[in-house]
């Protein structure tokens, strides 16, 4: 999604979706899921078949990838489905949810669990709304942020993965499988 935004970016901030489709050499249904979560999120708009950057879209492009992140942790903390997510972590006993307890929570957003845990999984752990432990299957919930002490000042990178890895927004799912843009679709209704 972040690249998409970049894209229309460097089209001065407005192009056809068919032609930005082409320019990443794609077809329409494969850029179709992130655009609808970037208009989604509010970052971009699409009227007409023409993709717009908003303000906030180039807001986030603008920022560090600090504040990138911090930016859309907000934006998906007021989504229905990250909004019960993090609630059920919050009061879960044990402070986990499993990955069984995620899939009935998304069912029951009415959203394709089985095709979108990953992604789901991916931009919680990117905006550092919770972390994911892969051997128990576990969400778990985000550690402190630390509080700077002197503003402007830079704080190290959080724990875990290489610093080329720590700026990379989360991987899509990439397919050219039938009914991808309905499974999406219906994604969207359950972050809305």
């Amino acid at each position: 999604m972040v690249g998409l935004l970049v894209l229309l970016s460097d089209h001065k901030g407005a192009e056809d979706v068919a032609r930005l489709a082409g320019d990443l050499d794609l077809e329409i249904d494969e850029i179709l899921p992130a655009l609808e979560f970037a208009e989604l999120l509010g970052l971009v708009g699409v009227k007409d078949g023409r993709a717009t950057l908003t303000e906030q879209g180039k807001k986030v492009l603008a920022a560090t990838i600090r504040d990138r992140k911090a930016m859309l942790r907000e934006h998906l903390k007021h989504t229905t489905l990250f909004k019960a997510l993090v609630r059920a972590l919050e009061s879960s006993p044990e402070r986990m949810l499993t990955e069984e307890e995620m899939v009935r929570l998304i069912d029951f957003t009415t959203a394709p669990a089985d095709e979108f845990v990953q992604n789901i999984v991916n931009w919680g752990r990117f905006t550092e709304l919770f972390r994911y432990d892969s051997d128990r299957r576990v969400l778990l919930p985000a550690r402190p942020r630390p509080v700077s002490r002197t503003a402007g000042t830079a704080r190290p990178p959080s724990s875990g993965g290489s610093m080329a890895t720590q700026g990379a927004a989360p991987a899509t799912r990439s397919s050219k499988s039938p009914g991808d843009s309905e499974r999406f679709s219906s994604l969207s209704v359950a972050f809305a």
